[in-house]
């Protein structure tokens, strides 16, 4: 079983990942995963480079994140254009870490963090969604104490991501991540021993035929 979790910035997605890998899940991260596809020397990296210029590169030769960000953050269209460049790279490497997890382990949970999910288009990749719902406010205080920047630009990068609100229609399970690690552990919990039920029937949701439609737990 692969179940995607997915979540708004600074929403606590690697918080309840941990949780369900201590309950015995198999984890996969996406960003992970991105980051390993523009390592230099790798296609992925060349094809951003012979896009954007070498002045998204460091000194050293590796991605410069920050600068490649400055480009891409406000302008949809180069946004796009990277996302073309590096996504089918990253579900190949996907596809792989199934592979390799399920050769282990057959009967595996997997666990799969994936940030953009929704705004990917990638639904149709997971047999179970979960979404990791955060208050607006919640999400701009962490944003300000974990990186330090302000308010203002906080809320700027909310505005810039996917309302949670338009996530929700995709999700099976939904873990509300606004109060105490307790409380969130027990959510996690419950969607856990509800995973392993749904793994358990003779016949779940064949993976793909989930759609937009799709109602929150």
């Amino acid at each position: 079983m692969i179940v995607g979790l997915t979540g708004g910035i600074a929403g606590g997605k690697s918080t309840v990942s941990r949780m369900f890998r201590d309950l015995g899940a198999r984890l996969i991260d996406f960003d992970e995963l991105a980051r390993r596809v523009v390592e230099p020397g790798t296609p992925g990296l060349e094809k951003i480079v012979d896009t954007f210029g070498k002045q998204i590169l460091q000194s050293d030769g590796t991605l410069d994140r920050r600068q490649l960000s400055g480009i891409v953050f406000s302008d949809t269209e180069k946004r796009r254009v990277l996302e073309r460049l590096v996504h089918p790279d990253i579900y190949r490497v996907f596809a792989k870490e199934v592979s390799r997890i399920t050769a282990d382990k057959p009967d595996a949970i997997i666990v799969a963090e994936v940030p953009l999910l929704v705004e990917a288009n990638l639904p149709h990749l997971f047999d179970i969604i979960v979404l990791v719902y955060t208050s607006d406010q919640a999400q701009i205080e962490r944003l300000v104490e974990r990186q330090g920047v302000t308010i203002q630009t906080a809320a700027e990068m909310l505005a810039a991501q996917l309302p949670l609100a338009e996530k929700k229609p995709y999700a099976d399970h939904i873990v509300h991540n606004d109060g105490s690690l307790e409380s969130t552990r027990r959510q996690v919990q419950a969607v856990w021993e509800k995973l392993k039920a749904f793994q358990l029937q003779p016949s779940g949701r064949q993976r793909g035929s989930k759609g937009a439609n799709g109602g929150p737990d």
